[in-house]
């Protein structure tokens, strides 16, 4: 027990839960973008939707599961941060990109940042849709999501902050999903391109695909 906690504080072990932890809620928010775009089919789909999984026996550990790998790749991300500080207390005195092999970039050089942000964002909006206010629809027991997303996005604000975070959530999952693939080992000459090119296509699909729906729902709105 002792010898696999040294290996989980390594440095290597570290950037291997990142990694994997990282991989693991980039696959959920495919998920959850594919759940919210049942809004655009029509109210009740996501109503539906929402019903099957909050019914589902299976969404407790799961919610419990997700929390803890967001835990973990939180932890593990600040952990990281720091051991880089302090390998390098003195910062540059002259920042400078190293050219197009090199991946220093804006997304890079500021992922604790967006990731802090992302952080507090993913608290505001669990308590804003999960714990949000509780319509039912009528003549039924099922929960009316639709409403609630409505409402909230007919705000200004709040459809404008929702779709400045998912800018954020581009640029970090840009650098995060080649990096993770990186610490795995999953790279080289032949894979990186590719590896690059799948991270920044799914950066912007995502990103693209969560900024839709606040827009949408504010100039469509049907609540």
């Amino acid at each position: 027990m002792a010898t696999l906690w040294r290996v989980i504080s390594s440095s290597v072990g570290t950037k291997i839960l990142l990694a994997l932890s990282g991989l693991a809620l980039a696959a959920y928010l495919v998920l959850h973008l594919i759940g919210n775009a049942f809004l655009i089919i029509g109210p009740d789909s996501l109503n539906e939707w929402g019903h099957m999984l909050i019914t589902n026996p299976l969404v407790i550990p799961a919610e419990i599961g997700l929390l803890v790998i967001f835990l973990i790749h939180v932890y593990k991300a600040v952990v990281n941060w720091w051991s880089n500080r302090q390998a390098r207390p003195v910062g540059y005195a002259q920042k400078k990109w190293a050219g197009h092999t090199s991946r220093k970039s804006v997304a890079s050089a500021t992922m604790i940042w967006t990731g802090a942000i992302m952080a507090v964002f993913v608290v505001y909006h669990v308590v804003t849709f999960k714990y949000g206010p509780y319509y039912e629809v009528p003549g039924t027991e099922v929960r009316d999501l639709a409403r609630m997303v409505f409402e909230a996005f007919s705000q200004p604000l709040i459809m404008g902050f929702y779709v400045a975070v998912m800018v954020l959530i581009g640029f970090h999952l840009r650098h995060g999903i080649s990096s993770a693939f990186q610490s795995l080992g999953a790279d080289g000459p032949r894979f990186t391109p590719a590896i690059r090119l799948i991270g920044y296509l799914l950066a912007v699909v995502l990103a693209a695909g969560f900024a839709f729906i606040p827009i949408w729902a504010f100039f469509f709105r049907q609540a």
